[in-house]
């Protein structure tokens, strides 16, 4: 008996369960735009679409196009940084479940109170600072000190040699071995030119104590 009445009520309630599923995919609809600028037509990105008293909602993409399943009736609240929050109501005798909207949103002026940044609260204080500030080198001053001669010429005497400059000196040690070879490589002691370096590098303070 009991299982009877179960599959008689189940029998009566089958066309209501149905005409509710029916009237609830009726009042859905699927929202689908763009959000612009109302001034010049210009598309707005990440703006937020929300449906108004739900935690749910979507967000335009860089296109400015937007998409959303709502019910006839909602209505959905545009909002976005810059702009003027704007709401938007879904007609409930809406036929159909699609919606095309192209929202234009106004720009919105925040003016903020006026506020005087001072970096030193004295004039003492902001003269001191002015007299006997560092002011960091520019790019030019790096360049020029960094092609200065003297640091130049300190850096090659620091810097050592590279691969090449390693394998030019031994092959020219080994030419020198190879040229001189069963005599006396000649002194030059006696080379005006070398005595020309000599001299240019004592007054250059080459061989000066780098201590």
């Amino acid at each position: 008996m009991g299982r009877k009445f179960f599959i008689f009520v189940l029998w009566c309630l089958t066309p209501l369960l149905a005409s509710a599923q029916q009237h609830l995919q009726d009042s859905l609809v699927e929202v689908s735009g763009v959000t612009l600028t109302s001034d010049s037509s210009l598309v707005i990105p990440n703006v937020n679409v929300m449906i108004q008293g739900q935690n749910r909602g979507t967000t335009s993409n860089d296109d400015g196009v937007f998409s959303i399943v709502v019910f006839k009736g909602d209505v959905l609240v545009f909002s976005a940084v810059g702009f003027k929050t704007k709401k938007v109501a879904i007609p409930d005798n809406l036929a159909g479940q699609h919606i095309g909207i192209a929202e234009l949103m106004d720009q919105d002026t925040t003016y903020l109170p006026v506020t005087v940044i001072r970096p030193y609260p004295t004039k003492d204080e902001f003269k001191n600072a002015f007299l006997h500030w560092k002011i960091p080198d520019d790019q030019y001053d790096i360049a020029r000190n960094n092609t200065n001669a003297a640091a130049l010429r300190k850096l090659m005497q620091s810097t050592p040699m590279d691969g090449g400059e390693g394998v030019n000196q031994t092959f020219n040690q080994q030419f020198q071995q190879t040229q001189y070879k069963g005599g006396f490589p000649p002194m030059n002691i006696f080379n005006p030119f070398a005595w020309a370096q000599f001299i240019k590098a004592l007054k250059n303070g080459d061989f000066k104590n780098k201590d």
